[in-house]
């Protein structure tokens, strides 16, 4: 009999040794994948940042920087994400896509991957105070639907002002560009927040533009329900995006 196979020609037949020699397939795949990266990698190192600056965004004030730890630790993350895609269906229901720049003071930032429950990256000024306090206590009060646990308890949780100072300064020390002032004074504005006749109101919003300040349970005293509705309040609503245009050269 005849062998009628016919053998690889030309660029094939240089391409059949690499198939037949998993080390020097190996080499190969890790030159390329070695240059892939450096050329990736390498204009990172000369720029001065890689997140557009945007007018409005600055550091959570004491009081909101206390509700966001106490959403991560109570797992909202886990449900709920923070990031809005440049896709129709997403911003038709969320509003603006998100910006990096809005995620520049959050560590660990909480874009997630899954949602449960809706986006809340624009949730802040769309529900009142009220609204939170209720949907927190008893989801299905306000949201049949919903499968969300309770968190009536936070309400009877109050906040320590002393470790929100601490908090305040782990923060710069991670690179939050909180000042010496802003730690100093950290405890007296989480009170001052609650408390829209505080002497302190203009000083407060001196430091942090835009802060809301009032009692956002309505019982006396800074209750953890009070931290977490005045940091969902915020989201979304430090950059004015009606008059906001993306910085076309980068």
């Amino acid at each position: 009999m005849t062998d009628t196979t016919q053998k690889p020609k030309g660029f094939l037949a240089r391409h059949a040794i690499l198939e037949r020699s998993p080390t020097l397939l190996f080499l190969c795949s890790f030159g390329v994948v070695t240059i892939g990266g450096i050329v990736e990698i390498a204009p990172l190192f000369y720029l001065e940042n890689t997140i557009e600056k945007v007018e409005g965004v600055r550091p959570y004030s004491p009081l909101e920087l206390a509700g966001r730890d106490i959403y991560i630790r109570e797992g909202c993350y886990v449900c709920h994400s923070q990031m809005i895609r440049p896709m129709r269906d997403e911003v038709e229901r969320y509003g603006h896509y998100s910006l990096a720049a809005e995620s520049m003071y959050d560590h660990p930032f909480q874009w997630g991957s899954k949602r449960t429950g809706p986006d809340v990256a624009r949730v802040g000024g769309k529900y009142s105070d009220a609204w939170h306090l209720d949907h927190l206590s008893a989801p299905r009060s306000v949201v049949p639907e919903s499968i969300m646990p309770g968190y009536a308890y936070l309400t009877e949780s109050f906040v320590n002002a002393e470790y929100v100072a601490d908090l305040v300064a782990t923060h710069r020390f991670v690179g939050v560009p909180y000042t010496d002032e802003m730690i100093a004074v950290a405890a007296a504005d989480v009170r001052t927040q609650v408390d829209p006749d505080s002497d302190d109101y203009d000083a407060l919003l001196a430091r942090y533009p835009g802060a809301q300040i009032r009692n956002f349970d309505g019982a006396p005293g800074v209750s953890e329900m009070d931290a977490l509705i005045a940091y969902l309040q915020v989201l979304g609503t430090m950059v004015d995006f009606s008059t906001f245009t993306p910085d076309a050269s980068r």
